[in-house]
């Protein structure tokens, strides 16, 4: 039987979302439709059938920069490290019958995309969850893994505390018995102060950073409650450190971070602390550090005793597409 592919509405695609294994925070709708906002492109969500059940989800982001037709899953603005497709395992399903019905839904939608003509770029980046990249690669797309340090939360938390490293512990416990700072975690708005601290921590680096802090308060809004939470550590009424969360029924993910490298409070490992702590009393199975690429970053990360898991970032591109970027390179 072939794979239907079809756009859902709200409700659809959602109802969807919370039955399938693999989806992110950022998959739900209104993620979806809040990072189709800020990025100025169309959300595309479309879902694949076999019959009446569906098969998977793959939500796309098109646009256009001049002649270049593009198609984005996450768009490349916003940060947002982890999208592309969801697929139903098929409830215990054997390996062949499974490849073969993942592998009709990636084409079934690469041909509907395509209907008016290929894109000149499309660019999809994986969940760690997502477990097989092969369609996109049998269908001409060159594919890079990517890495990301996950935490395993399910088990006592002094356990857990004592698995990090001794300067983790140290910081932690210095901090509690001889500094003065608080906790909290906010709203809207302290998501929005989060990442106006993110940005101008990038513009004294002098890097890009173009997450505008709208997005984290619209992401506050739009999702269910406790699913995007902002934490703030001040420290004599003064903003030290902020740490941006997203999480869904199992995984929290540790999405944008900041502190004052100069305070003589250890913003970052009292976050990350509280983070992962009040992850593992809420009974989540794992926290995702997001990220494990820069090797300056993870000097730090690895400190909370993570496993390595991998991601894909898949890219395919037309002859043009080719020639314009080697242009930009070679002349930015």
């Amino acid at each position: 039987m072939s794979i239907d592919v079809d756009v859902a509405d709200e409700s659809e695609w959602n109802d969807i979302v919370e039955r399938l294994d693999g989806a992110t925070p950022f998959h739900r709708y209104g993620a979806l439709a809040v990072t189709a906002d800020h990025s100025g492109r169309e959300l595309v969500p479309y879902v694949g059938y076999k019959g009446q059940e569906p098969v998977g989800l793959f939500p796309l982001f098109e646009g256009s920069r001049g002649p270049v037709r593009t198609v984005f899953s996450p768009p490349p603005e916003l940060e947002v490290n982890y999208l592309g497709p969801v697929a139903n395992d098929g409830h215990g399903a054997k390996q062949r019958k499974a490849e073969r019905r993942h592998r009709r839904f990636v084409e079934a939608v690469m041909e509907t995309v395509g209907e008016n003509g290929d894109p000149d770029y499309t660019h999809v980046r994986t969940g760690v969850d997502y477990p097989d990249p092969r369609p996109f690669i049998w269908n001409g797309f060159d594919a890079t893994p990517r890495f990301t340090y996950v935490v395993d939360v399910g088990r006592d938390t002094d356990d857990l505390f004592m698995s990090f490293s001794s300067d983790v512990r140290s910081n932690v416990r210095r901090a509690r018995e001889d500094l003065q700072f608080d906790i909290e975690e906010g709203d809207a708005g302290d998501a929005e102060r989060i990442i106006r601290h993110v940005r101008e921590r990038h513009d004294e680096q002098d890097v890009p950073y173009n997450v505008p802090p709208a997005y984290a308060g619209d992401l506050h809004r739009r999702l269910p409650d406790g699913t995007v939470r902002p934490y703030t550590l001040t420290s004599g009424g003064e903003f030290v450190g902020g740490l941006l969360t997203l999480e869904d029924d199992a995984t929290l993910y540790t999405w944008q971070r900041v502190a004052d490298l100069d305070s003589d409070v250890p913003a970052s490992d009292l976050l990350d602390w509280e983070a992962i702590r009040q992850a593992a009393d809420r009974g989540l199975e794992r926290v995702d550090l997001v990220g494990a690429n820069n090797p300056r970053l993870c000097g730090y990360k690895a400190k909370f005793n993570p496993e390595v898991r991998t991601h894909y970032s898949l890219e395919r591109s037309s002859r043009m597409a080719d020639v314009l970027k080697w242009l930009y390179l070679r002349f930015r």
